[in-house]
């Protein structure tokens, strides 16, 4: 009877023993499953895909803050390593991505800040050289830097700006931003000839931004991108919009010179 109880106490024992080694397998488990799980939805740079986070933060190439991403089915193929996302810190002061030649911009039917009706490709792009900002005017963040950026740039253009440069601020917004709104806002900022404001009814825009890769589910999701292009040479460029604007400058002088799809990695270095 004693040799009984001894071999129950004994297992018991060898039982209490493993329970905790076998929680921690099952930990193990759990967390590399996690680590490699990107079927849910994850967290996304909109100037670098690749860098992807099951939680918020900023991109470590850029510094552009991630957007919620929603995953295609899981396939067979193996997932992209992540790239961990970083805390917040200094802005770069640039980054510039070259863009595939040819762009499909919409003509949408839209208006500018005078209520005059234009049509955004034939009328204010065409064989020109521009650079297209997307901003909201009751934004609070990074709109108003925004928008000082291009009063500076417009300053350092001098008399180039509404001759050889167009600048062109498109709200997304469009359901509050009026043309009176939009004129208001860019009064803040000082914007002269050759600075256009355009709004418009709700489906023209979406159109609009979508054809222009900057289509958002809500106007607080817009990112601080630039498009800078010479449509005529059909050279595009996509900047960080909140680069100083001596770097905006440079990639304006590489567009109207056609250089831009040389001028990338410089763009990126400034």
């Amino acid at each position: 009877m004693r040799s009984r109880h001894i071999a129950v106490l004994a297992a018991a024992l060898l039982l209490f023993a493993a329970a905790p080694a076998a929680l921690g397998q099952k930990k193990a488990k759990a967390k590399a499953a996690e680590a490699v799980d990107t079927s849910g939805d994850y967290y996304s740079c909109p100037m670098h895909p690749d860098v992807r986070s099951k939680k918020k933060g900023f991109c470590p190439k850029c510094r552009m803050e991630l957007r919620l991403t929603h995953a295609a089915p899981k396939s067979a193929e193996k997932p992209e390593a992540e790239q961990p996302a970083s805390e917040p810190e200094a802005a770069p002061s640039g980054q510039a991505d070259f863009t595939p030649s040819k762009m499909e911009i919409a003509d949408a039917e839209v208006v500018d800040q005078n209520g005059r009706r234009v049509h955004f490709y034939s009328d204010l792009v065409k064989g020109k050289t521009v650079a297209i900002q997307f901003i909201f005017t009751t934004c609070t963040t990074i709109c108003p830097p925004l928008g000082a950026t291009f009063a500076r740039v417009q300053k350092d253009l001098g008399e180039r700006a509404g001759k050889d440069v167009f600048l062109i601020s498109i709200s997304v917004d469009p359901a509050t931003d009026t043309p009176e709104r939009l004129k208001a806002w860019g009064e803040k900022f000082h914007a002269g000839p050759g600075w256009t404001l355009v709004t418009g009814a709700k489906p023209q825009v979406d159109e609009l931004l979508r054809s222009l890769g900057a289509a958002v589910s809500s106007p607080a999701d817009h990112s601080p991108t630039v498009l800078v292009g010479n449509d005529a040479k059909g050279q595009w460029k996509r900047a960080y919009g909140l680069a100083s604007p001596k770097v905006l400058i440079g990639l304006i002088g590489d567009a109207s010179e056609g250089r831009l799809d040389t001028a990338a990695e410089a763009g990126a270095k400034e």
